[in-house]
């Protein structure tokens, strides 16, 4: 055992699990409180919902084509400075956010954002990883697991009140005062740690395509709807995502095991297989909860709050349950849980997409919440898991982020797409009835993935057996690599 490190009884280590638990709260914060927030959005700066599909996506772009490259530049400069730059960079980005007069800016802002995101999400854990001596690591990570977990809870709470009673851009400012207390925590307790046996380059370029590819495709897949697919937009988006793609496979190709994402990993069947279910049951996830919580308040008038509050016990069953569901996967296998996880998924959402205004909430929304919630606690664990034993041990840490990686390309292609694919676009968001035909829709859709995702653990996933520890913070995993309503 380890004698090097910080204890968690200590000043120092006190003040560091402090530090990933508000910076990792503000990031959760904006992930459940940015699509309660739309609508208003919507009505306040008279955005379009093509505008409304950048705000969330803006950010998930730039996370997700840089998150790999935070991670390593924080192994060779130091996770406390790139945390730290994250931090920064996130706030300062935030602060243009809840200033922004119009909707273009606050995209522009988003995708900044999105870039301090991928500085700060690969910092939290690997601050508490790096810091703590080995005797106290697990219950470091089980406390942020834990601390982060009811920031999530409280989530849509906060964000309703501060939509309902003050004003949207309290959703993005409240971070500046969280901002100055993880700097300042920083500053005085957290030791700096790096990598020294880390490679001295980094995968600029592929960052950089992976991005021109997901940028692409997307701007697309939304522009599609209002332009036509015969458009020079909508054709020009699609061929430079192509060859952004083309090429970030022939840069990673190149640079064998120095890439971003060595395609080596994809050898491995299962490995490949659990990736193409991680993009269909979180892009299934995360396009879903899109539409629904504006749904539930365009078509059937909720508030913010109640709109926020709808699918809390969604993420009270995942802080009961992950606990024993990573356990159950360790101790029997992940197939059973990756096959019936999707479809508890697919029940809840065919509950769910079959609301009308005036529908019970006890009745009429609660069972399908409820039953996803299952689904997803079921999914979680034991997916990250199953990816990490896909690999060898000395990969562990490159698989998960590019698990970590298909999980958000996943919702981000989802949430451009399901509104294509149901024919909703415009302002015909704001035509409750209009809304609610897409909304039956998509929900359709969503299930199939789902299904589709289930089908593919069934017949792969029979021999993959769990030897190492299963991720003990699986409600974060899921609010970061997708997203949480």
């Amino acid at each position: 055992m380890e004698t090097t490190g910080l204890r968690l009884s200590s000043a120092a280590g006190r003040g560091t699990l402090a530090a990933a638990v508000l910076a990792s709260g503000m990031a959760f914060l904006d992930s459940t409180v940015v699509n309660v927030a739309l609508p208003t959005l919507g009505r306040e700066l008279g955005a379009s919902l093509a505008q409304l599909q950048w705000v969330i996506n803006g950010y998930t772009l730039t996370l997700a084509a840089f998150v790999l490259l935070g991670g390593a530049l924080g192994d060779h400069l130091g996770r406390r400075r790139i945390f730290v730059t994250g931090v920064v960079w996130f706030t300062l980005a935030s602060l243009v956010c809840g200033i922004a007069p119009n909707v273009e800016t606050l995209i522009a802002a988003r995708v900044v954002q999105g870039i301090g995101g991928a500085l700060l999400a690969p910092g939290s854990l690997a601050l508490l990883q790096s810091s703590f001596r080995e005797g106290d690591r697990a219950r470091a990570i089980g406390a942020w697991s834990g601390l982060a977990g009811t920031t999530t809870a409280l989530g849509p709470f906060v964000g309703g009140v501060l939509i309902d009673q003050v004003s949207w851009r309290w959703i993005f400012l409240i971070n500046l005062p969280l901002a100055a207390a993880v700097v300042w925590l920083c500053k005085v307790y957290v030791p700096e740690s790096r990598n020294t046996a880390t490679a001295h380059h980094f995968d600029v370029a592929g960052a950089l395509l992976g991005a021109a590819a997901l940028g692409g495709v997307t701007y697309a897949l939304i522009a599609w709807p209002e332009r036509g697919f015969v458009s020079l937009p909508v054709l020009g988006g699609f061929v430079v995502g192509l060859a952004g793609a083309v090429a970030f496979l022939l840069v990673e190709r190149a640079r064998a095991m120095g890439a971003m994402m060595p395609l080596r990993l994809f050898s491995s069947r299962v490995f490949s297989v659990l990736n193409l279910y991680t993009v269909l049951a979180y892009g299934a996830f995360g396009g879903f909860f899109f539409l629904l919580v504006i749904y539930l308040q365009t078509g059937l008038g909720y508030d913010a709050l109640e709109a926020g509050l709808a699918t809390l016990p969604m993420t009270l069953v995942m802080l009961v349950g992950s606990e024993l569901s990573g356990a159950a996967a360790t101790k029997f296998g992940p197939k059973v849980q990756l096959t019936i996880g999707p479809l508890c998924c697919a029940a809840g959402m065919m509950l769910i997409r079959g609301i009308t205004p005036g529908v019970n909430y006890w009745t009429g929304i609660l069972p399908g919440v409820l039953i996803f919630g299952v689904g997803l606690t079921l999914l979680v664990a034991p997916l990250t898991a199953s990816v990490l034993s896909a690999v060898e041990v000395r990969f562990a840490g490159v698989a998960s982020g590019v698990n970590n990686t298909a999980a958000r390309a996943g919702s981000l292609l989802a949430v451009a797409a399901l509104p294509l694919v149901v024919g909703l676009s415009g302002e015909e968001y704001e035509n409750g009835a209009a809304l609610g035909v897409a909304f039956h829709d998509a929900g359709m859709w969503c299930a199939g993935a789902m299904v589709v995702a289930a089908v593919l653990a069934l017949f792969v996933c029979g021999r993959v057996r769990l030897d190492r520890e299963p991720p003990t913070a699986a409600l974060p995993q899921v609010i970061q690599r997708g997203r949480c309503p």
